[in-house]
């Protein structure tokens, strides 16, 4: 299910052209791959980390069951941001927060970079990536061992957030209740993005039909702007999805621990 950040290829000319730092960067169980212009920028992400994180810990401290729960949550009016976040985003899908823990954190962490001034940052959170980009972007998708590889989606540039968050019930150590090798989302929403490529993962299970079948988990939902589901040599497809090229996605490259 993660996916992997790469920079398409570019024809050389006179104006200079700018690698981007990046850095990986963990805080407990929170693995990310940030992408900016400047140092600056990162900090900003990981300093946004650190204090939604530490607001989320404290949370479920006092509830536990926000942690635990598969189903919709009643979110109290004194949360804080990113419980609301969360709650908002798993309720939409009819499933419990912290299917979107990840890309809401890759949401807050970019928000912070763009406000430090950031017009290219990029927070991959295992695969639940949040992304500002004033140059093209190609993502890789990571499907395991489906023999469908090395397959990337073009982000053209753009002045506001986006978000591309996946899910697997073959990759990865998230939860998951279908057998998808891959199940993106995109959506402008970054939190709605992750609890939605969960429940469309949930849906899939063998075969072309099941593959087709799994996007009306979605289709209906506001704010979804498309779809993509990989299971064995099957690959669906729904909506508004990127430019496909081919991306020489590396295991290597992969956020994870």
């Amino acid at each position: 299910m993660p996916d992997t950040i790469k920079e398409p290829a570019k024809k050389p000319d006179k104006k200079t052209v700018r690698s981007p730092i990046k850095e990986h960067f963990q805080l407990k169980e929170t693995i990310v791959t940030i992408a900016a212009d400047k140092q600056e920028h990162i900090e900003a992400a990981k300093e946004a980390i650190h204090i939604h994180r530490a607001a989320l810990e404290t949370y479920i401290l006092s509830d536990s069951y926000f942690q635990l729960t598969l189903e919709p949550y009643e979110c109290p009016e004194n949360a804080p941001e990113i419980v609301k976040r969360m709650v908002k985003a798993g309720n939409t899908m009819g499933i419990g927060p912290m299917s979107a823990v990840a890309g809401t954190i890759s949401a807050l962490a970019v928000e912070a970079m763009v406000k430090a001034g950031a017009k290219y940052a990029i927070v991959d959170n295992g695969g639940d990536i949040a992304l500002i980009n004033d140059r093209p972007v190609v993502v890789g998708i990571y499907a395991g061992q489906s023999p469908i590889k090395n397959l990337g989606l073009v982000f053209e540039p753009r002045d506001s957030i986006t978000g591309v968050c996946t899910s697997a019930g073959t990759v990865g150590p998230s939860i998951s209740f279908g057998i998808a090798d891959a199940a993106a989302i995109f959506s402008d929403d970054v939190s709605l993005a992750d609890a939605a490529a969960t429940a469309l993962g949930n849906e899939v299970g063998i075969g072309k039909k099941s593959v087709e079948a799994s996007f009306k988990t979605v289709k209906e939902i506001p704010g979804i702007k498309g779809a993509l589901v990989i299971q064995g040599e099957y690959i669906g497809m729904w909506g508004q999805v990127p430019k496909i090229t081919r991306a020489d996605v590396r295991y290597e490259y992969i956020t994870k621990a």
